[in-house]
């Protein structure tokens, strides 16, 4: 115990003494480090002071730099400022030199500007005597001069002018008649169809005279029932085993013509038997229809067409103009239209499609009101066909303008289909209404002396009094003819207009 307590006190004794020797040396090195401290911060500020020394300096050597440099700018802009003094000042005295000479020539100017005022005074006083003295001479009026000569300037240049459209339209009319001519005469070997004219009446064999009498009935009683069932006129005369349909509506003329076959045929005619036969002719009739104009689309290769419009275009197989087929006459100009295009690039489709309707209205122009193209194109419209097709075929009479290639070869070929010979034939009153016409229109113009209208209408010959009618005269008279015939007339075809000037000089030797 006493052992323990020994060495505690050891420990305490020695722990003491450590104390004091650690606080001491703790107090050594705090007064060391602050005079380090104090050390450092004095050398710092000795740095301080010397960098402060160098930047005043350094910086006090750049603006004298600076002040340098600018005074030498400075110095250069006054040596360029003089320079530029200099040249305005230079500038300004010749300009005022120049406004000098300037007021000077003004001056010239206005001096010889009073002697040219009084020379064109003396000039126009002399033209005016010198005009005087013509006028007195020539026995005219300077106006009189002045018509007569624009009169003769006027009549030399519309002469000149003639002369010019004569020979551009001469050429043109060469170059286009050999195209034409070559284009026509391809389209129409190609397509050389042969047509039967169709009168308008319909004439029905019978067997005997006999027949006739069944045909008629008992107090009429059969005729009258066959008229009013088919809506025709028969004609029951003296002409030996025949029957006359009468009918201004073809496809109803047909009808009867083939209801009074099958009656004649079957022999049994009475009111009930004429009703049941004329039902079936009406029934094959319309099988026909509907046949034809199919068959006419597949001949020109249309398809697409509306169910209506083929059926309305095969009953133009039962209606004629000037003895021509309707339908063959439609077939045949939708073949030249569609070679025509095939030949000059054009839309051969339209134009064959165009060409087989162009006159479908005649189909329906004896049931509706209205010329047989508008009624044709309210018919396309009606089955939607194309404003391209509706407006080629709307043009081949001249009630529209033609704005395609393809409305310009339908009227083309509608003309080739009507005037190659043999195609139509009209009435011998309207044949001569045409001629009579056609020397009217030639005679009314000044100069004429006699016209003629020959080859069948085809030419009018004009002959002119040569004392009236010069050269040029002639042949814009030919001209004038030509477009009054086109504009009054309705004609198939072409018409030649030929003026013939001559001038014979005679005299007798005794």
């Amino acid at each position: 115990m006493n052992a323990l307590v020994a060495l505690l006190v050891g420990l305490l004794a020695g722990g003491g003494a450590t104390y004091l020797w650690a606080r001491r040396l703790s107090t050594s090195l705090v007064r060391q480090a602050e005079r380090e401290a104090a050390r450092i911060r004095e050398e710092a500020a000795k740095e301080k002071e010397q960098i402060l020394l160098q930047g005043r300096l350094q910086a006090e050597e750049e603006s004298r730099s600076l002040i340098r440099q600018a005074q030498q700018e400075a110095q250069s802009w006054r040596a360029e400022v003089q320079k530029v003094e200099t040249r305005l000042e230079q500038r300004e005295e010749g300009l005022e030199r120049r406004a000098r000479q300037l007021d000077r020539r003004e001056e010239e100017v206005e001096k010889r500007a009073g002697e040219v005022e009084a020379l064109r005074a003396e000039a126009e006083r002399l033209h005016q005597q010198q005009m005087a003295e013509l006028e007195r001479i020539a026995g005219l009026t300077r106006q009189q001069a002045r018509e007569e000569l624009m009169a003769e300037v006027r009549q030399a240049a519309e002469r000149d002018a003639a002369l010019l459209a004569r020979e551009i339209e001469e050429e043109a009319r060469g170059r286009a008649e050999r195209e034409a001519r070559e284009v026509i005469a391809q389209a129409i070997q190609r397509c050389a169809a042969d047509y039967v004219a169709e009168s308008t009446v319909s004439v029905v064999p019978i067997p005997s005279d006999d027949m006739k009498g069944r045909i008629i009935g008992r107090e009429g009683r059969n005729i009258r029932a066959f008229e009013a069932i088919a809506g025709v006129d028969l004609i029951v005369d003296d002409t030996p085993e025949a029957v006359v349909v009468s009918a201004f509506e073809p496809v109803r003329r047909e009808k009867a013509r083939l209801a009074l076959e099958m009656l004649v045929a079957d022999g049994r005619i009475h009111p009930a038997r004429i009703e049941e036969i004329y039902q079936k002719a009406e029934r094959e009739i319309e099988q026909e229809i509907q046949e034809a104009g199919e068959e006419a689309c597949l001949e020109v290769g249309v398809h697409g067409l509306h169910g209506e419009l083929v059926r309305t275009l095969g009953r133009l197989k039962f209606r004629t103009s000037y003895g021509q087929n309707v339908l063959r006459h439609s077939v045949e100009v939708a073949h030249l239209a569609g070679m025509m295009a095939s030949m000059l690039g054009a839309n051969v489709a339209v134009a064959k499609r165009a060409g087989l309707l162009h006159d479908i209205g005649k189909a329906v122009d004896r049931e509706m009101e209205g010329t047989h193209v508008m009624l044709g194109m309210e018919l396309l419209r009606r089955y939607h066909e194309s404003e391209e097709v509706i407006h080629a075929m709307s043009t081949h009479h001249g009630e529209f303008e033609a704005l395609s290639v393809e409305a310009v070869l339908v009227t083309a070929a509608d003309a080739l289909s009507a005037a190659r010979p043999g195609a139509r034939r009209e009435t011998l009153e309207a044949y001569i209404q045409r001629l009579t016409k056609l020397e009217e229109i030639a005679s009314s113009f000044k100069g004429v002396e006699k016209s003629y209208a020959i080859q069948a209408g085809r030419e009018i010959r004009i002959i002119v009094k040569p004392d009236e009618v010069d050269d040029l005269a002639s042949w814009t008279m030919a001209k004038e003819i030509a477009r009054r015939i086109e504009k009054e007339m309705q004609y198939p075809g072409q018409i030649k207009v030929t003026v013939i000037r001559e001038s014979r000089a005679v005299e007798y030797a005794r």
